[in-house]
């Protein structure tokens, strides 16, 4: 028997895929830096190198990527939980004392200790909801050193490293 979708049987079916955490960033026209904690980052395509984030219009990042057409996509090791519960904390300023660089590509911000990131460029938006999908146009990847992922499943961070 299917069961209609509420609020919370949605929210315990998402939480139900273990997702790795990212901190989208981008700048607005002045050069001020924004970003937001997103588990909502996928690949979309090899050739061209394509992926996509997912953001609420409510999102503090929301009018300066929307602006901006530009974005970098940093993927969280398992030592950035911290960084993570501040980056999706609305009306802060999130890069006070957070250790970043400025992407050469983009402008945006290469947070320090992030598994990866990769810094791209809006090439197609699509509403759906309360968000938009941002497919970005991947123009630099930047390694990090971490080794281990910060993993999100059912509100909670959880470890993955091999036993």
């Amino acid at each position: 028997m299917a069961l209609a979708v509420t609020d919370e049987l949605f929210r315990h079916a998402m939480s139900s895929f273990a997702s790795g955490v990212t901190v989208i960033t981008t700048m607005d026209a002045s050069g001020r830096p924004f970003g937001m904690t997103a588990t909502a980052f996928c690949s979309v395509s090899r050739e061209p190198p394509l992926c996509l984030v997912c953001v609420a219009d409510s999102a503090d990042a929301y009018p300066a990527l929307k602006e901006s057409g530009r974005f970098a996509v940093n993927v969280l090791s398992s030592e950035q939980s911290e960084l993570s519960a501040r980056f999706a904390t609305h009306g802060i300023d999130k890069f006070e004392g957070v250790a970043w660089s400025e992407g050469p590509e983009t402008g945006c911000a290469i947070l320090e200790g992030a598994l990866v990131t990769v810094e791209c460029l809006v090439e197609n938006v699509l509403v759906a909801g309360d968000h938009e999908i941002f497919v970005g146009s991947i123009r630099r990847v930047h390694a990090g050193n971490a080794s281990d992922p910060l993993v999100y499943f059912r509100g909670r961070y959880v470890d993955v490293r091999p036993r």
